[in-house]
């Protein structure tokens, strides 16, 4: 129950964040704008990024194992742990990850008006979504089966194990985009910007 609520707080923060945004915009990019502070911000949000991207990807190979094993102790000790870190770790570094990559934007200059960066953004808004509409509501099913559980079972129900199988793919879903993310973030091809696709 704690990291439900850890995890709404940080939701909580980003829906703070985009309501400021649309409702005071001009005072918004005044404050991010700091051209001074580019490579501290910079900094930060490779941090950032990394300690995220790199927990999402050991999250997927740990429940890998875990599944294969198909050993009740080793399955839920994992998924305890990897939902643990997702709300104490992952939801932080995405909060700092996402003000510091804001923050580089407005000072790089308009972000829909540079290719590669809001390609970027899209993607990792799009990434964003996939965890919040399919991961958060099997996460919730899966709690409600695994407190349904006997301490003594040595296997895991069907039902859970089928949960469990696509929650691992939904995590892996959520993760490529990141992968085309940091390659754009490196690279910087000269692409089409986002705000040109539809005109």
């Amino acid at each position: 129950m704690k990291s439900k609520k850890i995890m709404g707080f940080f939701l909580g923060v980003m829906l703070g964040m985009l309501i400021l945004a649309v409702l005071f915009p001009a005072q918004v990019e005044e404050f991010l704008d700091r051209p001074e502070l580019y490579q501290h911000v910079l900094f930060v949000h490779i941090v950032a990024v990394t300690l995220f991207f790199g927990n999402a990807v050991i999250g997927i190979l740990w429940e890998l194992r875990a599944l294969s094993s198909e050993r009740a102790d080793a399955i839920l000790h994992t998924y305890n742990t990897v939902t643990w870190l997702d709300a104490r770790f992952s939801s932080p570094m995405i909060v700092i990850s996402l003000i510091a990559g804001i923050m580089l934007s407005v000072i790089l200059g308009d972000m829909w008006k540079i290719g590669w960066l809001s390609l970027s953004f899209i993607l990792f808004l799009f990434s964003g979504l996939i965890w919040l509409v399919s991961d958060i509501p099997t996460q919730y099913q899966i709690k409600k089966l695994i407190t349904e559980l006997d301490a003594e079972d040595q296997t895991v129900p069907e039902e859970l194990m089928r949960l469990l199988k696509m929650r691992l793919w939904i995590s892996l879903a959520g993760v490529l985009p990141l992968v085309i993310v940091f390659a754009l973030m490196v690279y910087k091809p000269q692409i089409v910007p986002v705000a040109q696709w539809f005109v």
